[in-house]
């Protein structure tokens, strides 16, 4: 299959969407804004619903690798977490502005293209519990030194990786539809983070 000539059906079944919502468009929208015929486009996808699923993957997956590339940066932990976060909110407002008929290609519910953004949901979480996960064993490491496996800091009890994972991404899901979502998320995920993550560690106590 021709991959620049997909990539041209999937643009041009972004662009019928925009128009038109996903179910007001059709192969023939598609093939019109590409200016071929409706043939030529089945060379490439199976029909309209294809195209979606496609596109709505293609979207995601790019989103994706955004917050994969954050995860593996060598940048501190808040920043790594920041970056995974930006790349589910910005995947949102990218869409959203475009045309509100895009946002259906973000709703977990949608027929056509639920199960890829559950995946994709998941999978940040994924990323954002394995950054928590690390931030805690490193920390465990640096106070415990000896024996950093069994030891844990005593006081209040820390939050879950998973909890804390949630409770980030409760607070993205929530800023999705606010006007100004982009400008707040570097001091939600600041203040989040100041609670969530383990506090720096300052010098061990000398020995006696």
């Amino acid at each position: 299959m021709g991959t620049d000539r997909l990539t041209d059906v999937l643009d041009a079944t972004y662009t019928c969407l925009s128009r038109y919502g996903v179910r007001r468009t059709t192969v023939d929208d598609i093939a019109g804004e590409m200016g071929v015929s409706r043939s030529a486009v089945y060379q490439y996808v199976r029909g309209k619903d294809d195209a979606v699923r496609r596109l709505t993957r293609r979207l995601h997956d790019r989103a994706l690798d955004r917050a994969a590339a954050a995860a593996a940066s060598d940048a501190p932990p808040a920043e790594r977490i920041h970056g995974i976060l930006a790349a589910k909110l910005d995947l949102v407002l990218d869409l959203v502005g475009g045309s509100p008929h895009i946002a259906e290609l973000l709703d977990a519910k949608a027929r056509l293209s639920g199960d890829i953004c559950d995946a994709f949901t998941g999978r940040i979480r994924e990323l954002l519990v394995e950054q928590f996960a690390a931030a805690e064993t490193d920390d465990a490491a640096r106070v415990f030194p000896v024996d950093a496996a069994r030891a844990r800091p005593t006081g209040p009890a820390r939050v879950r990786p998973a909890d804390a994972a949630d409770i980030c991404l409760a607070v993205v899901i929530g800023l999705e539809t606010h006007p100004e979502a982009a400008r707040l998320l570097p001091p939600a995920v600041d203040a989040l983070l100041t609670g969530l993550l383990p506090a720096p560690a300052g010098p061990l106590p000398a020995s006696k």
